[in-house]
């Protein structure tokens, strides 16, 4: 099953979007977007298919060869099929754009289309560049911290998942979603609308609080999922009600003591460092 992680790259101030597919371990870039870049056209999409048919002609070669459609987010924030090419199939393209960039553009290509696969070799690259994006972000050393370990705790719970039947993508998503709710009385995308999230992760706008009980909801369905040695989606909706459930009381038990609620419509702009 094809596995993608989505993120903008920049070429001289120029926003490319690009995709990565864990499977063939390679990005897809927009065509169009380096297109965009490559030759500043008022119409790159025109420029593109313009382009396709004379490449067509002179050369009798099918550039969409070099292409695969995959859906990215455009302007207007919804998702569309898109062109995209890997490394190798952009610089087949690039050969057909007159442009004093070109040479400039390979080498950043090279630079960045090689970054993730460095990330895989060696995951501690990965982690100090989620570490230095959050640095950036303004959060303390103690809320990278919990954001980690955070991180740890879901992905050993979505291992559990993926060696016991569950299918990723959408029962990850569904069981995520229950166990949130569970926890937090609100559903993934309630709590994203109280944060006042569209495309955002919601994790990385969470506080310190909403990181742990978050944490402590998702070891807690693990660990009874492992107890109960559940399989497939419908048996673990189970440990996901009940882990989400162990977070909530302690959450209740917290909220009366304190008198402040947990979950909040706070973000990175008004979270404290």
């Amino acid at each position: 099953m094809l596995k993608k992680s989505k993120k903008i790259a920049i070429f001289e101030g120029r926003k490319i979007r690009r995709i990565w597919d864990e499977e063939k371990e390679k990005w897809y870039f927009s065509v169009v977007d380096v297109i965009a870049a490559l030759t500043d056209s008022v119409n790159p999409r025109d420029y593109w298919f313009k382009m396709k048919i004379r490449v067509k002609t002179e050369e009798r070669a099918e550039l969409s060869t070099f292409c695969r459609q995959l859906k990215m987010r455009s302007a207007d924030g919804k998702l569309y099929l898109t062109d995209t090419a890997d490394t190798e199939g952009l610089f087949r393209i690039i050969q057909s754009i007159p442009s004093s960039k070109a040479e400039p553009f390979k080498i950043w290509l090279a630079r960045v289309g090689y970054e993730r696969v460095q990330e895989i070799s060696d995951p501690e690259k990965g982690l100090n560049r989620a570490r230095e994006n959050w640095q950036r972000l303004g959060r303390s050393k103690e809320w990278i911290q919990q954001r980690m370990m955070g991180q740890e705790i879901r992905n050993k719970l979505t291992d559990y998942w993926k060696n016991n039947e569950v299918k990723e993508k959408d029962e990850y998503a569904i069981l995520t979603n229950i166990i949130h709710q569970e926890w937090s009385d609100l559903t993934v995308k309630e709590h994203k609308n109280l944060k006042n999230l569209k495309t955002e992760n919601l994790r990385d706008h969470m506080s310190d609080a909403e990181l742990v009980f978050t944490a402590l909801a998702e070891l807690s369905t693990r660990q009874i999922a492992e107890t109960m040695e559940t399989k497939g989606f419908e048996e673990n909706k189970v440990p996901a009600k009940k882990g989400g459930r162990i977070a909530k009381n302690a959450r209740k038990e917290l909220e009366q003591k304190t008198g402040k609620r947990i979950v909040n419509g706070g973000n990175f702009k008004m979270i404290g460092k």
